[in-house]
């Protein structure tokens, strides 16, 4: 496969620092780093995006992230590698994602359990993140970007 341009957020260069400083605040919200990394996995796992998927694995194993837990986010409902926590958030990933999948994109139990394990701040950081993927993993599906080919 072969990239159709360069990311239009690299095409547009005033583009890139402001998504760059998206994901930063994220990390400062006080959500665990591994936390965060597993909701952009996920994300990206659900869109297709291949440079996020492989960008997200490699960032998660150097947040500390171990094999199990990264072979199994996919699956995390069928697994015990995931705390309750982590299983709001994905869940909350999943129906953030995916919003044309159900009437009420996302229901309020899933809210309410991810509101049970994270404060406000903590749920703008996972809420920021979730779209901060989803904006990169549609600029990079749709451009074709290559896994591997990040700087």
């Amino acid at each position: 496969m072969q990239a159709r341009m360069k990311n239009p957020a690299m095409v547009l260069p005033d583009a890139m620092q402001p998504i760059q400083n998206l994901f930063k605040v994220t990390y400062s919200s006080g959500v665990r780093q591994t936390t965060l990394e597993l909701v952009h996995l996920r994300a990206s796992q659900i869109n297709g995006c291949s440079a996020c998927v492989d960008s997200g694995a490699r960032n998660a194993r150097k947040a500390g992230e171990t094999d199990e837990r990264l072979a199994t986010v996919a699956a995390w409902r069928e697994t015990p590698y995931f705390d309750d926590a982590e299983r709001a958030a994905l869940a909350l990933t999943e129906a953030a994602t995916r919003l044309a999948d159900r009437t009420d994109a996302v229901p309020d139990e899933i809210w309410a359990e991810a509101a049970k394990h994270y404060d406000e701040k903590e749920l703008a950081g996972i809420t920021l993140m979730i779209a901060v993927t989803n904006l990169f993993n549609r600029l990079n599906a749709t451009t074709r970007q290559l896994a591997g080919d990040w700087g």
